[in-house]
């Protein structure tokens, strides 16, 4: 079988190695698409996604939808179109019980944070654990699905904010995340309104049911305005933001992911306004919540705009990292 493996920063290939057998509780997958995240293009280009360096071939991919090829339980017949949680938790911990993405000692595919590497799905085929597959309704192409994991972070982050039917939210930062945030918040009956510097992300963010953009490059956010800020850009000047746009005592909850360094914001309205500041990481159930939403709206697959295959990963991920070209950009195995 044929997998792409990331051998440092700018170097990728494809190398052919035998199919693998699925052990006790385990399947084997036939995968038919990878979504490329911004994990992949950190390890891509840079060699590392902050702390987590490539320290031996990463097979990187942890978004994937394909087809069950063995189940040796027998529970799930070969053909069967699924998807994946890409989470192996770790150890409980006292006061997390009911949070295991939060568990120290987990792992998750497509990751360099373990050593030996976690290997992920960017492979035709892939074995997974039982508990971490999730059969698609009839309804969910396998296509679509491929979009589960990122919209279940998107999902996860807008729990934090509770019920947000008829409110003001705005997402700052429309890539791929961003873009899952709206979908998220739209379906959730908010109004959503959505910030980038470029229009190419602004049009998708629209198109995903937005009722309005601001360009951040031109136009400025209006302060006090949102009962609720997704910040999905990881950016800090859009922390700062997001604390000027959120009304008083509304919440932000911070879904970018930030380098692990010192950065500057201007933290004057998180106190003045007594803002509730909340950080979300990855999901724990809400995968489960993705795939109903993705089975009940089609439109949310507007977001997949390039399919690439895996011989052609430099120009896949060079076209994932061209936010006003791409929305989510995927390998077809």
């Amino acid at each position: 079988m044929q997998r792409l493996l990331i051998e440092k920063a700018l170097t990728a290939a494809v190398h052919e190695v035998d199919v693998p057998e699925p052990g006790e509780g385990q399947m084997r997958l036939r995968v038919e698409y990878v979504g490329i995240c911004g994990s992949d293009l950190h390890y891509y280009f840079e060699g590392a996604n902050g702390a987590f360096v490539v320290r031996e071939p990463l097979v990187p991919g942890h978004e994937l939808s394909g087809r069950v090829d063995l189940d040796p339980s027998g529970a799930l017949a070969a053909g069967t179109p699924v998807t994946v949680h890409p989470a192996r938790f770790g150890t409980p911990r006292e006061g997390i019980e009911n949070a295991p993405h939060l568990w120290p000692g987990g792992s998750y595919l497509g990751s360099a944070s373990t050593w030996p590497h976690t290997q992920g799905a960017a492979s035709e085929y892939l074995i997974v654990e039982a508990d971490m597959v999730r059969v698609l309704p009839e309804n969910l192409p396998v296509r679509r699905a491929v979009l589960a994991e990122p919209l279940a972070v998107a999902l996860h982050a807008l729990g934090k904010a509770g019920d947000v039917e008829g409110r003001e939210v705005l997402v700052t930062g429309s890539g791929p995340i961003g873009l899952m945030a709206v979908a998220a918040a739209v379906a959730a009956g908010a109004r959503v309104t959505a910030t980038d510097v470029l229009a190419g992300p602004l049009e998708r963010a629209l198109a995903l049911g937005a009722a309005a953009t601001i360009d951040v490059s031109t136009e400025s956010v209006e302060p006090n305005a949102y009962a609720v800020v997704l910040e999905c850009s990881g950016v800090p000047v859009s922390i700062s933001t997001a604390l000027k746009a959120v009304r008083p005592g509304g919440t932000v909850v911070q879904v970018g992911m930030l380098p692990d360094d010192p950065r500057p914001v201007n933290l004057a309205p998180f106190i003045s306004k007594e803002v509730c500041y909340l950080g979300a990481f990855r999901f724990h159930h809400e995968i489960d919540d993705a795939v109903r939403l993705l089975a009940a709206d089609p439109g949310i697959e507007t977001a997949l705009t390039h399919e690439f295959a895996l011989a052609d990963a430099e120009e896949a991920f060079a076209a994932a990292r061209d936010s006003q070209r791409s929305g989510k950009v995927v390998f077809a195995l």
